[in-house]
């Protein structure tokens, strides 16, 4: 079990899934979510997702990779931040988690995710980065799992702010 942060481009990454910060209606948006159908094939990843949504904050879902170097994209819808919900955590911490499971489940062995709800989604960076490395510590601990984690990101401010956090958590 492994936890690595990367400072790269998502959709350059080969591992067996790639996650998806998508909306609850899985749409091609904007961010990481434009990035991931522009790579897939835009067609045929929105007529796999229509088939699955909608889906709740915090749950998550699988497709294939299509046209991607990752097999599978799991699709994951994050919180929009508002400081007066009180769940958003929970449903953040669930994203990671429930995208985790389902990486199990497939028989997965590596995963890449993006930072989950901190892009225009609002979400307070050192918030979002403590959620994010909580949910994915205790899903690799709790199920004691051998698959390779990786947090991506593009922007040196935040590779830097996860990497002090990773550093006060251990």
């Amino acid at each position: 079990m492994s936890l690595t942060i990367t400072k790269t481009d998502i959709t350059t990454m080969t591992v067996d899934a790639i996650v998806n910060a998508a909306n609850t209606n899985l749409l091609m948006g904007g961010g990481v979510c434009g990035a991931i159908f522009r790579v897939a094939g835009p067609a045929k990843l929105q007529e796999a997702c229509n088939r699955l949504a909608p889906i709740n904050t915090g749950d998550a879902v699988i497709t294939q990779g299509f046209n991607a170097k990752a097999k599978y994209i799991i699709h994951t819808a994050g919180p929009i931040y508002n400081p007066g919900n009180n769940q958003q955590a929970q449903q953040l911490y669930n994203c990671y988690y429930n995208s985790l499971k389902i990486a199990l489940q497939n028989n997965l062995n590596s995963i890449a995710f993006p930072l989950i709800s901190a892009g225009i989604y609002g979400y307070p960076l050192n918030e979002a980065i403590q959620i994010a490395l909580t949910s994915i510590k205790d899903f690799l601990r709790e199920t004691n799992s051998e698959i390779t984690v990786y947090l991506t990101v593009l922007n040196d401010k935040i590779y830097e702010a996860i990497m002090r956090m990773m550093e006060s958590m251990a």
